[in-house]
């Protein structure tokens, strides 16, 4: 099994995704978060706030609760839609959090912001954390296992929470020791199309559902660039798509620049993302994500003729 696939494998592999009626349907009109309804008229913005020591970014930065609640201050005025809040890290190599360490660091977050009026989400894999975090004020859980963990299924279905199911290959500590595929779009979207339709049948709408083909997480840097430009194969299968490549050492290893110094090419993600189909981007640089977007926009109106004489 190699990394580098050509575009007759690509192109199966599209025709895999598109295969059957199902996979055609257009996304949702809105986001569904808990008592939020969020328009995916434009792309939405869900700022980072992790609350780790470790975290592959801004590890530490954060970990106090008032850092933390400082900071997603600053991302809701830099114009973020969604604030995403992490208490263990899932960076390559990371070690797990037990239950009441994670609920130690985010809660005080959490009680912290709900005053910012922003659907706050949060990023844990844990069934237990999960429930307890909805119940907080958190209105939609972000799982990198994709609901995958007894119970977790049953404690979004039993709320009316968003959730963002990802794509995983292996687990954060091991996942990027040498991972394989035949063909990564065909194999992450036949994943998290079966993850989503779970959801539906536990009856969880569509209009609160969306899937990451989980950039970084048990891919080389080929893979990532395959699922990104791939991208259109998951935003046709009838769902919010999440592009979360924000900073990410693929950055890196194609500008051979250290994490603080992958904005440019994080915003050029974004905006390949976008014109590729997400509705929502995970970013730490919330502000400058926007500015890009208006750009975008502004572009699109013109060729529309929406912008009339201005």
């Amino acid at each position: 099994m190699t990394e580098r696939r050509s575009p007759a494998v690509l192109g199966a592999g599209a025709a895999v995704l598109h295969a059957g009626p199902a996979v055609l349907r257009a996304g949702p009109a809105v986001l569904r978060a808990g008592s939020y309804e969020l328009s995916l008229a434009r792309p939405l913005l869900m700022g980072i706030i992790n609350i780790t020591p470790d975290s592959f970014s801004d590890g530490g930065r954060y970990l106090e609760a008032d850092r933390a609640i400082a900071h997603a201050q600053r991302l809701a005025d830099g114009g973020a839609d969604i604030l995403d809040l992490g208490a263990e890290s899932t960076r390559p190599g990371a070690l797990p959090v037990a239950v009441d360490e994670e609920l130690g660091r985010l809660l005080p977050v959490i009680e912290g912001i709900r005053a910012l009026g922003k659907p706050i989400s949060v990023d844990t894999m844990k069934p237990a954390v999960m429930r307890v975090a909805l119940a907080a004020g958190a209105t939609m859980i972000n799982d990198v296992r994709a609901l995958r963990e007894p119970g977790a299924l049953e404690a979004i279905a039993a709320s009316g929470a968003a959730v963002c199911l990802m794509h995983m290959q292996g687990e954060p500590r091991t996942m990027q020791a040498e991972p394989r595929y035949d063909n990564v779009v065909a194999e992450v979207g036949v994943f998290l199309r079966a993850r989503a339709a779970q959801c539906v049948e536990a009856g969880i709408a569509r209009e609160r559902i969306a899937i990451d083909p989980g950039f970084g997480f048990g891919k080389t840097l080929a893979h990532n660039m395959q699922l990104l430009a791939g991208l259109e194969t998951f935003t046709a299968q009838g769902y919010t798509v999440l592009a979360a490549f924000s900073r990410k050492s693929s950055l890196g290893e194609l500008t051979g620049r250290p994490s603080s110094e992958r904005l440019a090419a994080s915003l050029a993600v974004a905006l390949i993302a976008v014109q590729r189909g997400a509705k929502i981007l995970r970013v730490h640089d919330v502000a400058e994500t926007k500015d890009v977007l208006a750009v975008w926009e502004a572009v699109r109106q013109a060729e529309s003729g929406k912008d009339g004489d201005r």
